[in-house]
């Protein structure tokens, strides 16, 4: 981007408004807040944020709501900072459009490690779509459905390689059980997510130098899987 990203948070804590501004502003980031749904929402429609950091417990409705209404007319990257850190809360949060979840209190580091990986999906969404994808030693051709590591190919069923090809053009999000069984398998499958985990261990165990310590096809428990790209 050639301005300064656009953040936008909402959230209805004077101190957490206070301490993002002056954080993301040292990182040379634009920052506007609002302190209620209907006032962020107002402010996303006014001039369209490049990502949205959204509490979900607001005076005047649920995040959950505001979310919802952002994904009606944009894609921007949603990131949740919330108390709440429920499974549950956090799923209900991703499935309505949110693309990662914060639990407050909050590392400094880690936000800003969220929002560069937000900014780079965002990148990817509104550029050309990129079909190529590295991690590591991991590379992914969604041209061509070919997977290399370390330069040799990587023999993948079709399943295997939609569910990759899923994860991977995804990077970064947090993408729950029932998403990624919904466009791998059927939206009947959605409950199914021993089928999940059975093909997790096998992609781990074709690209993972150690499968029981993944470092790029990451668990959320109890809420779904991220892919970390490079």
């Amino acid at each position: 981007m050639t301005t300064a990203p656009h953040i936008l948070v909402i959230d209805d804590e004077p101190q957490i408004l206070r301490a993002l501004k002056a954080i993301l502003g040292e990182k040379s980031f634009k920052v506007t807040t609002a302190v209620s749904g209907h006032e962020g929402l107002t402010l996303a429609a006014a001039n369209p944020p490049d990502i949205v950091i959204l509490d979900l417990g607001l005076p005047d409705m649920d995040g959950f709501e505001v979310c919802g209404r952002l994904r009606e007319w944009t894609q921007c990257p949603i990131i949740v900072l919330s108390v709440r850190e429920s499974e549950r809360d956090k799923v209900a949060a991703l499935d309505k459009g949110a693309d990662d979840y914060l639990v407050k209190p909050f590392g400094i580091e880690e936000l800003l490690a969220r929002v560069r990986v937000a900014l780079r999906h965002a990148g990817r969404a509104s550029g050309a779509k990129a079909t190529k994808i590295t991690a590591g030693p991991i590379a992914i051709d969604l041209a061509w459905h070919v997977v290399t590591r370390h330069g040799a190919e990587v023999k993948l069923t079709a399943t295997e390689y939609k569910l990759l090809a899923y994860l991977a053009a995804n990077a970064g999000r947090v993408l729950t059980h029932q998403a990624i069984l919904t466009h791998v398998w059927d939206p009947a499958d959605a409950d199914h997510v021993e089928y999940l985990r059975v093909y997790m261990r096998q992609l781990r165990k074709k690209l993972e130098t150690d499968p029981e310590q993944p470092q790029f096809i990451i668990t959320e428990p109890g809420v779904g899987y991220r892919f970390l790209a490079d």
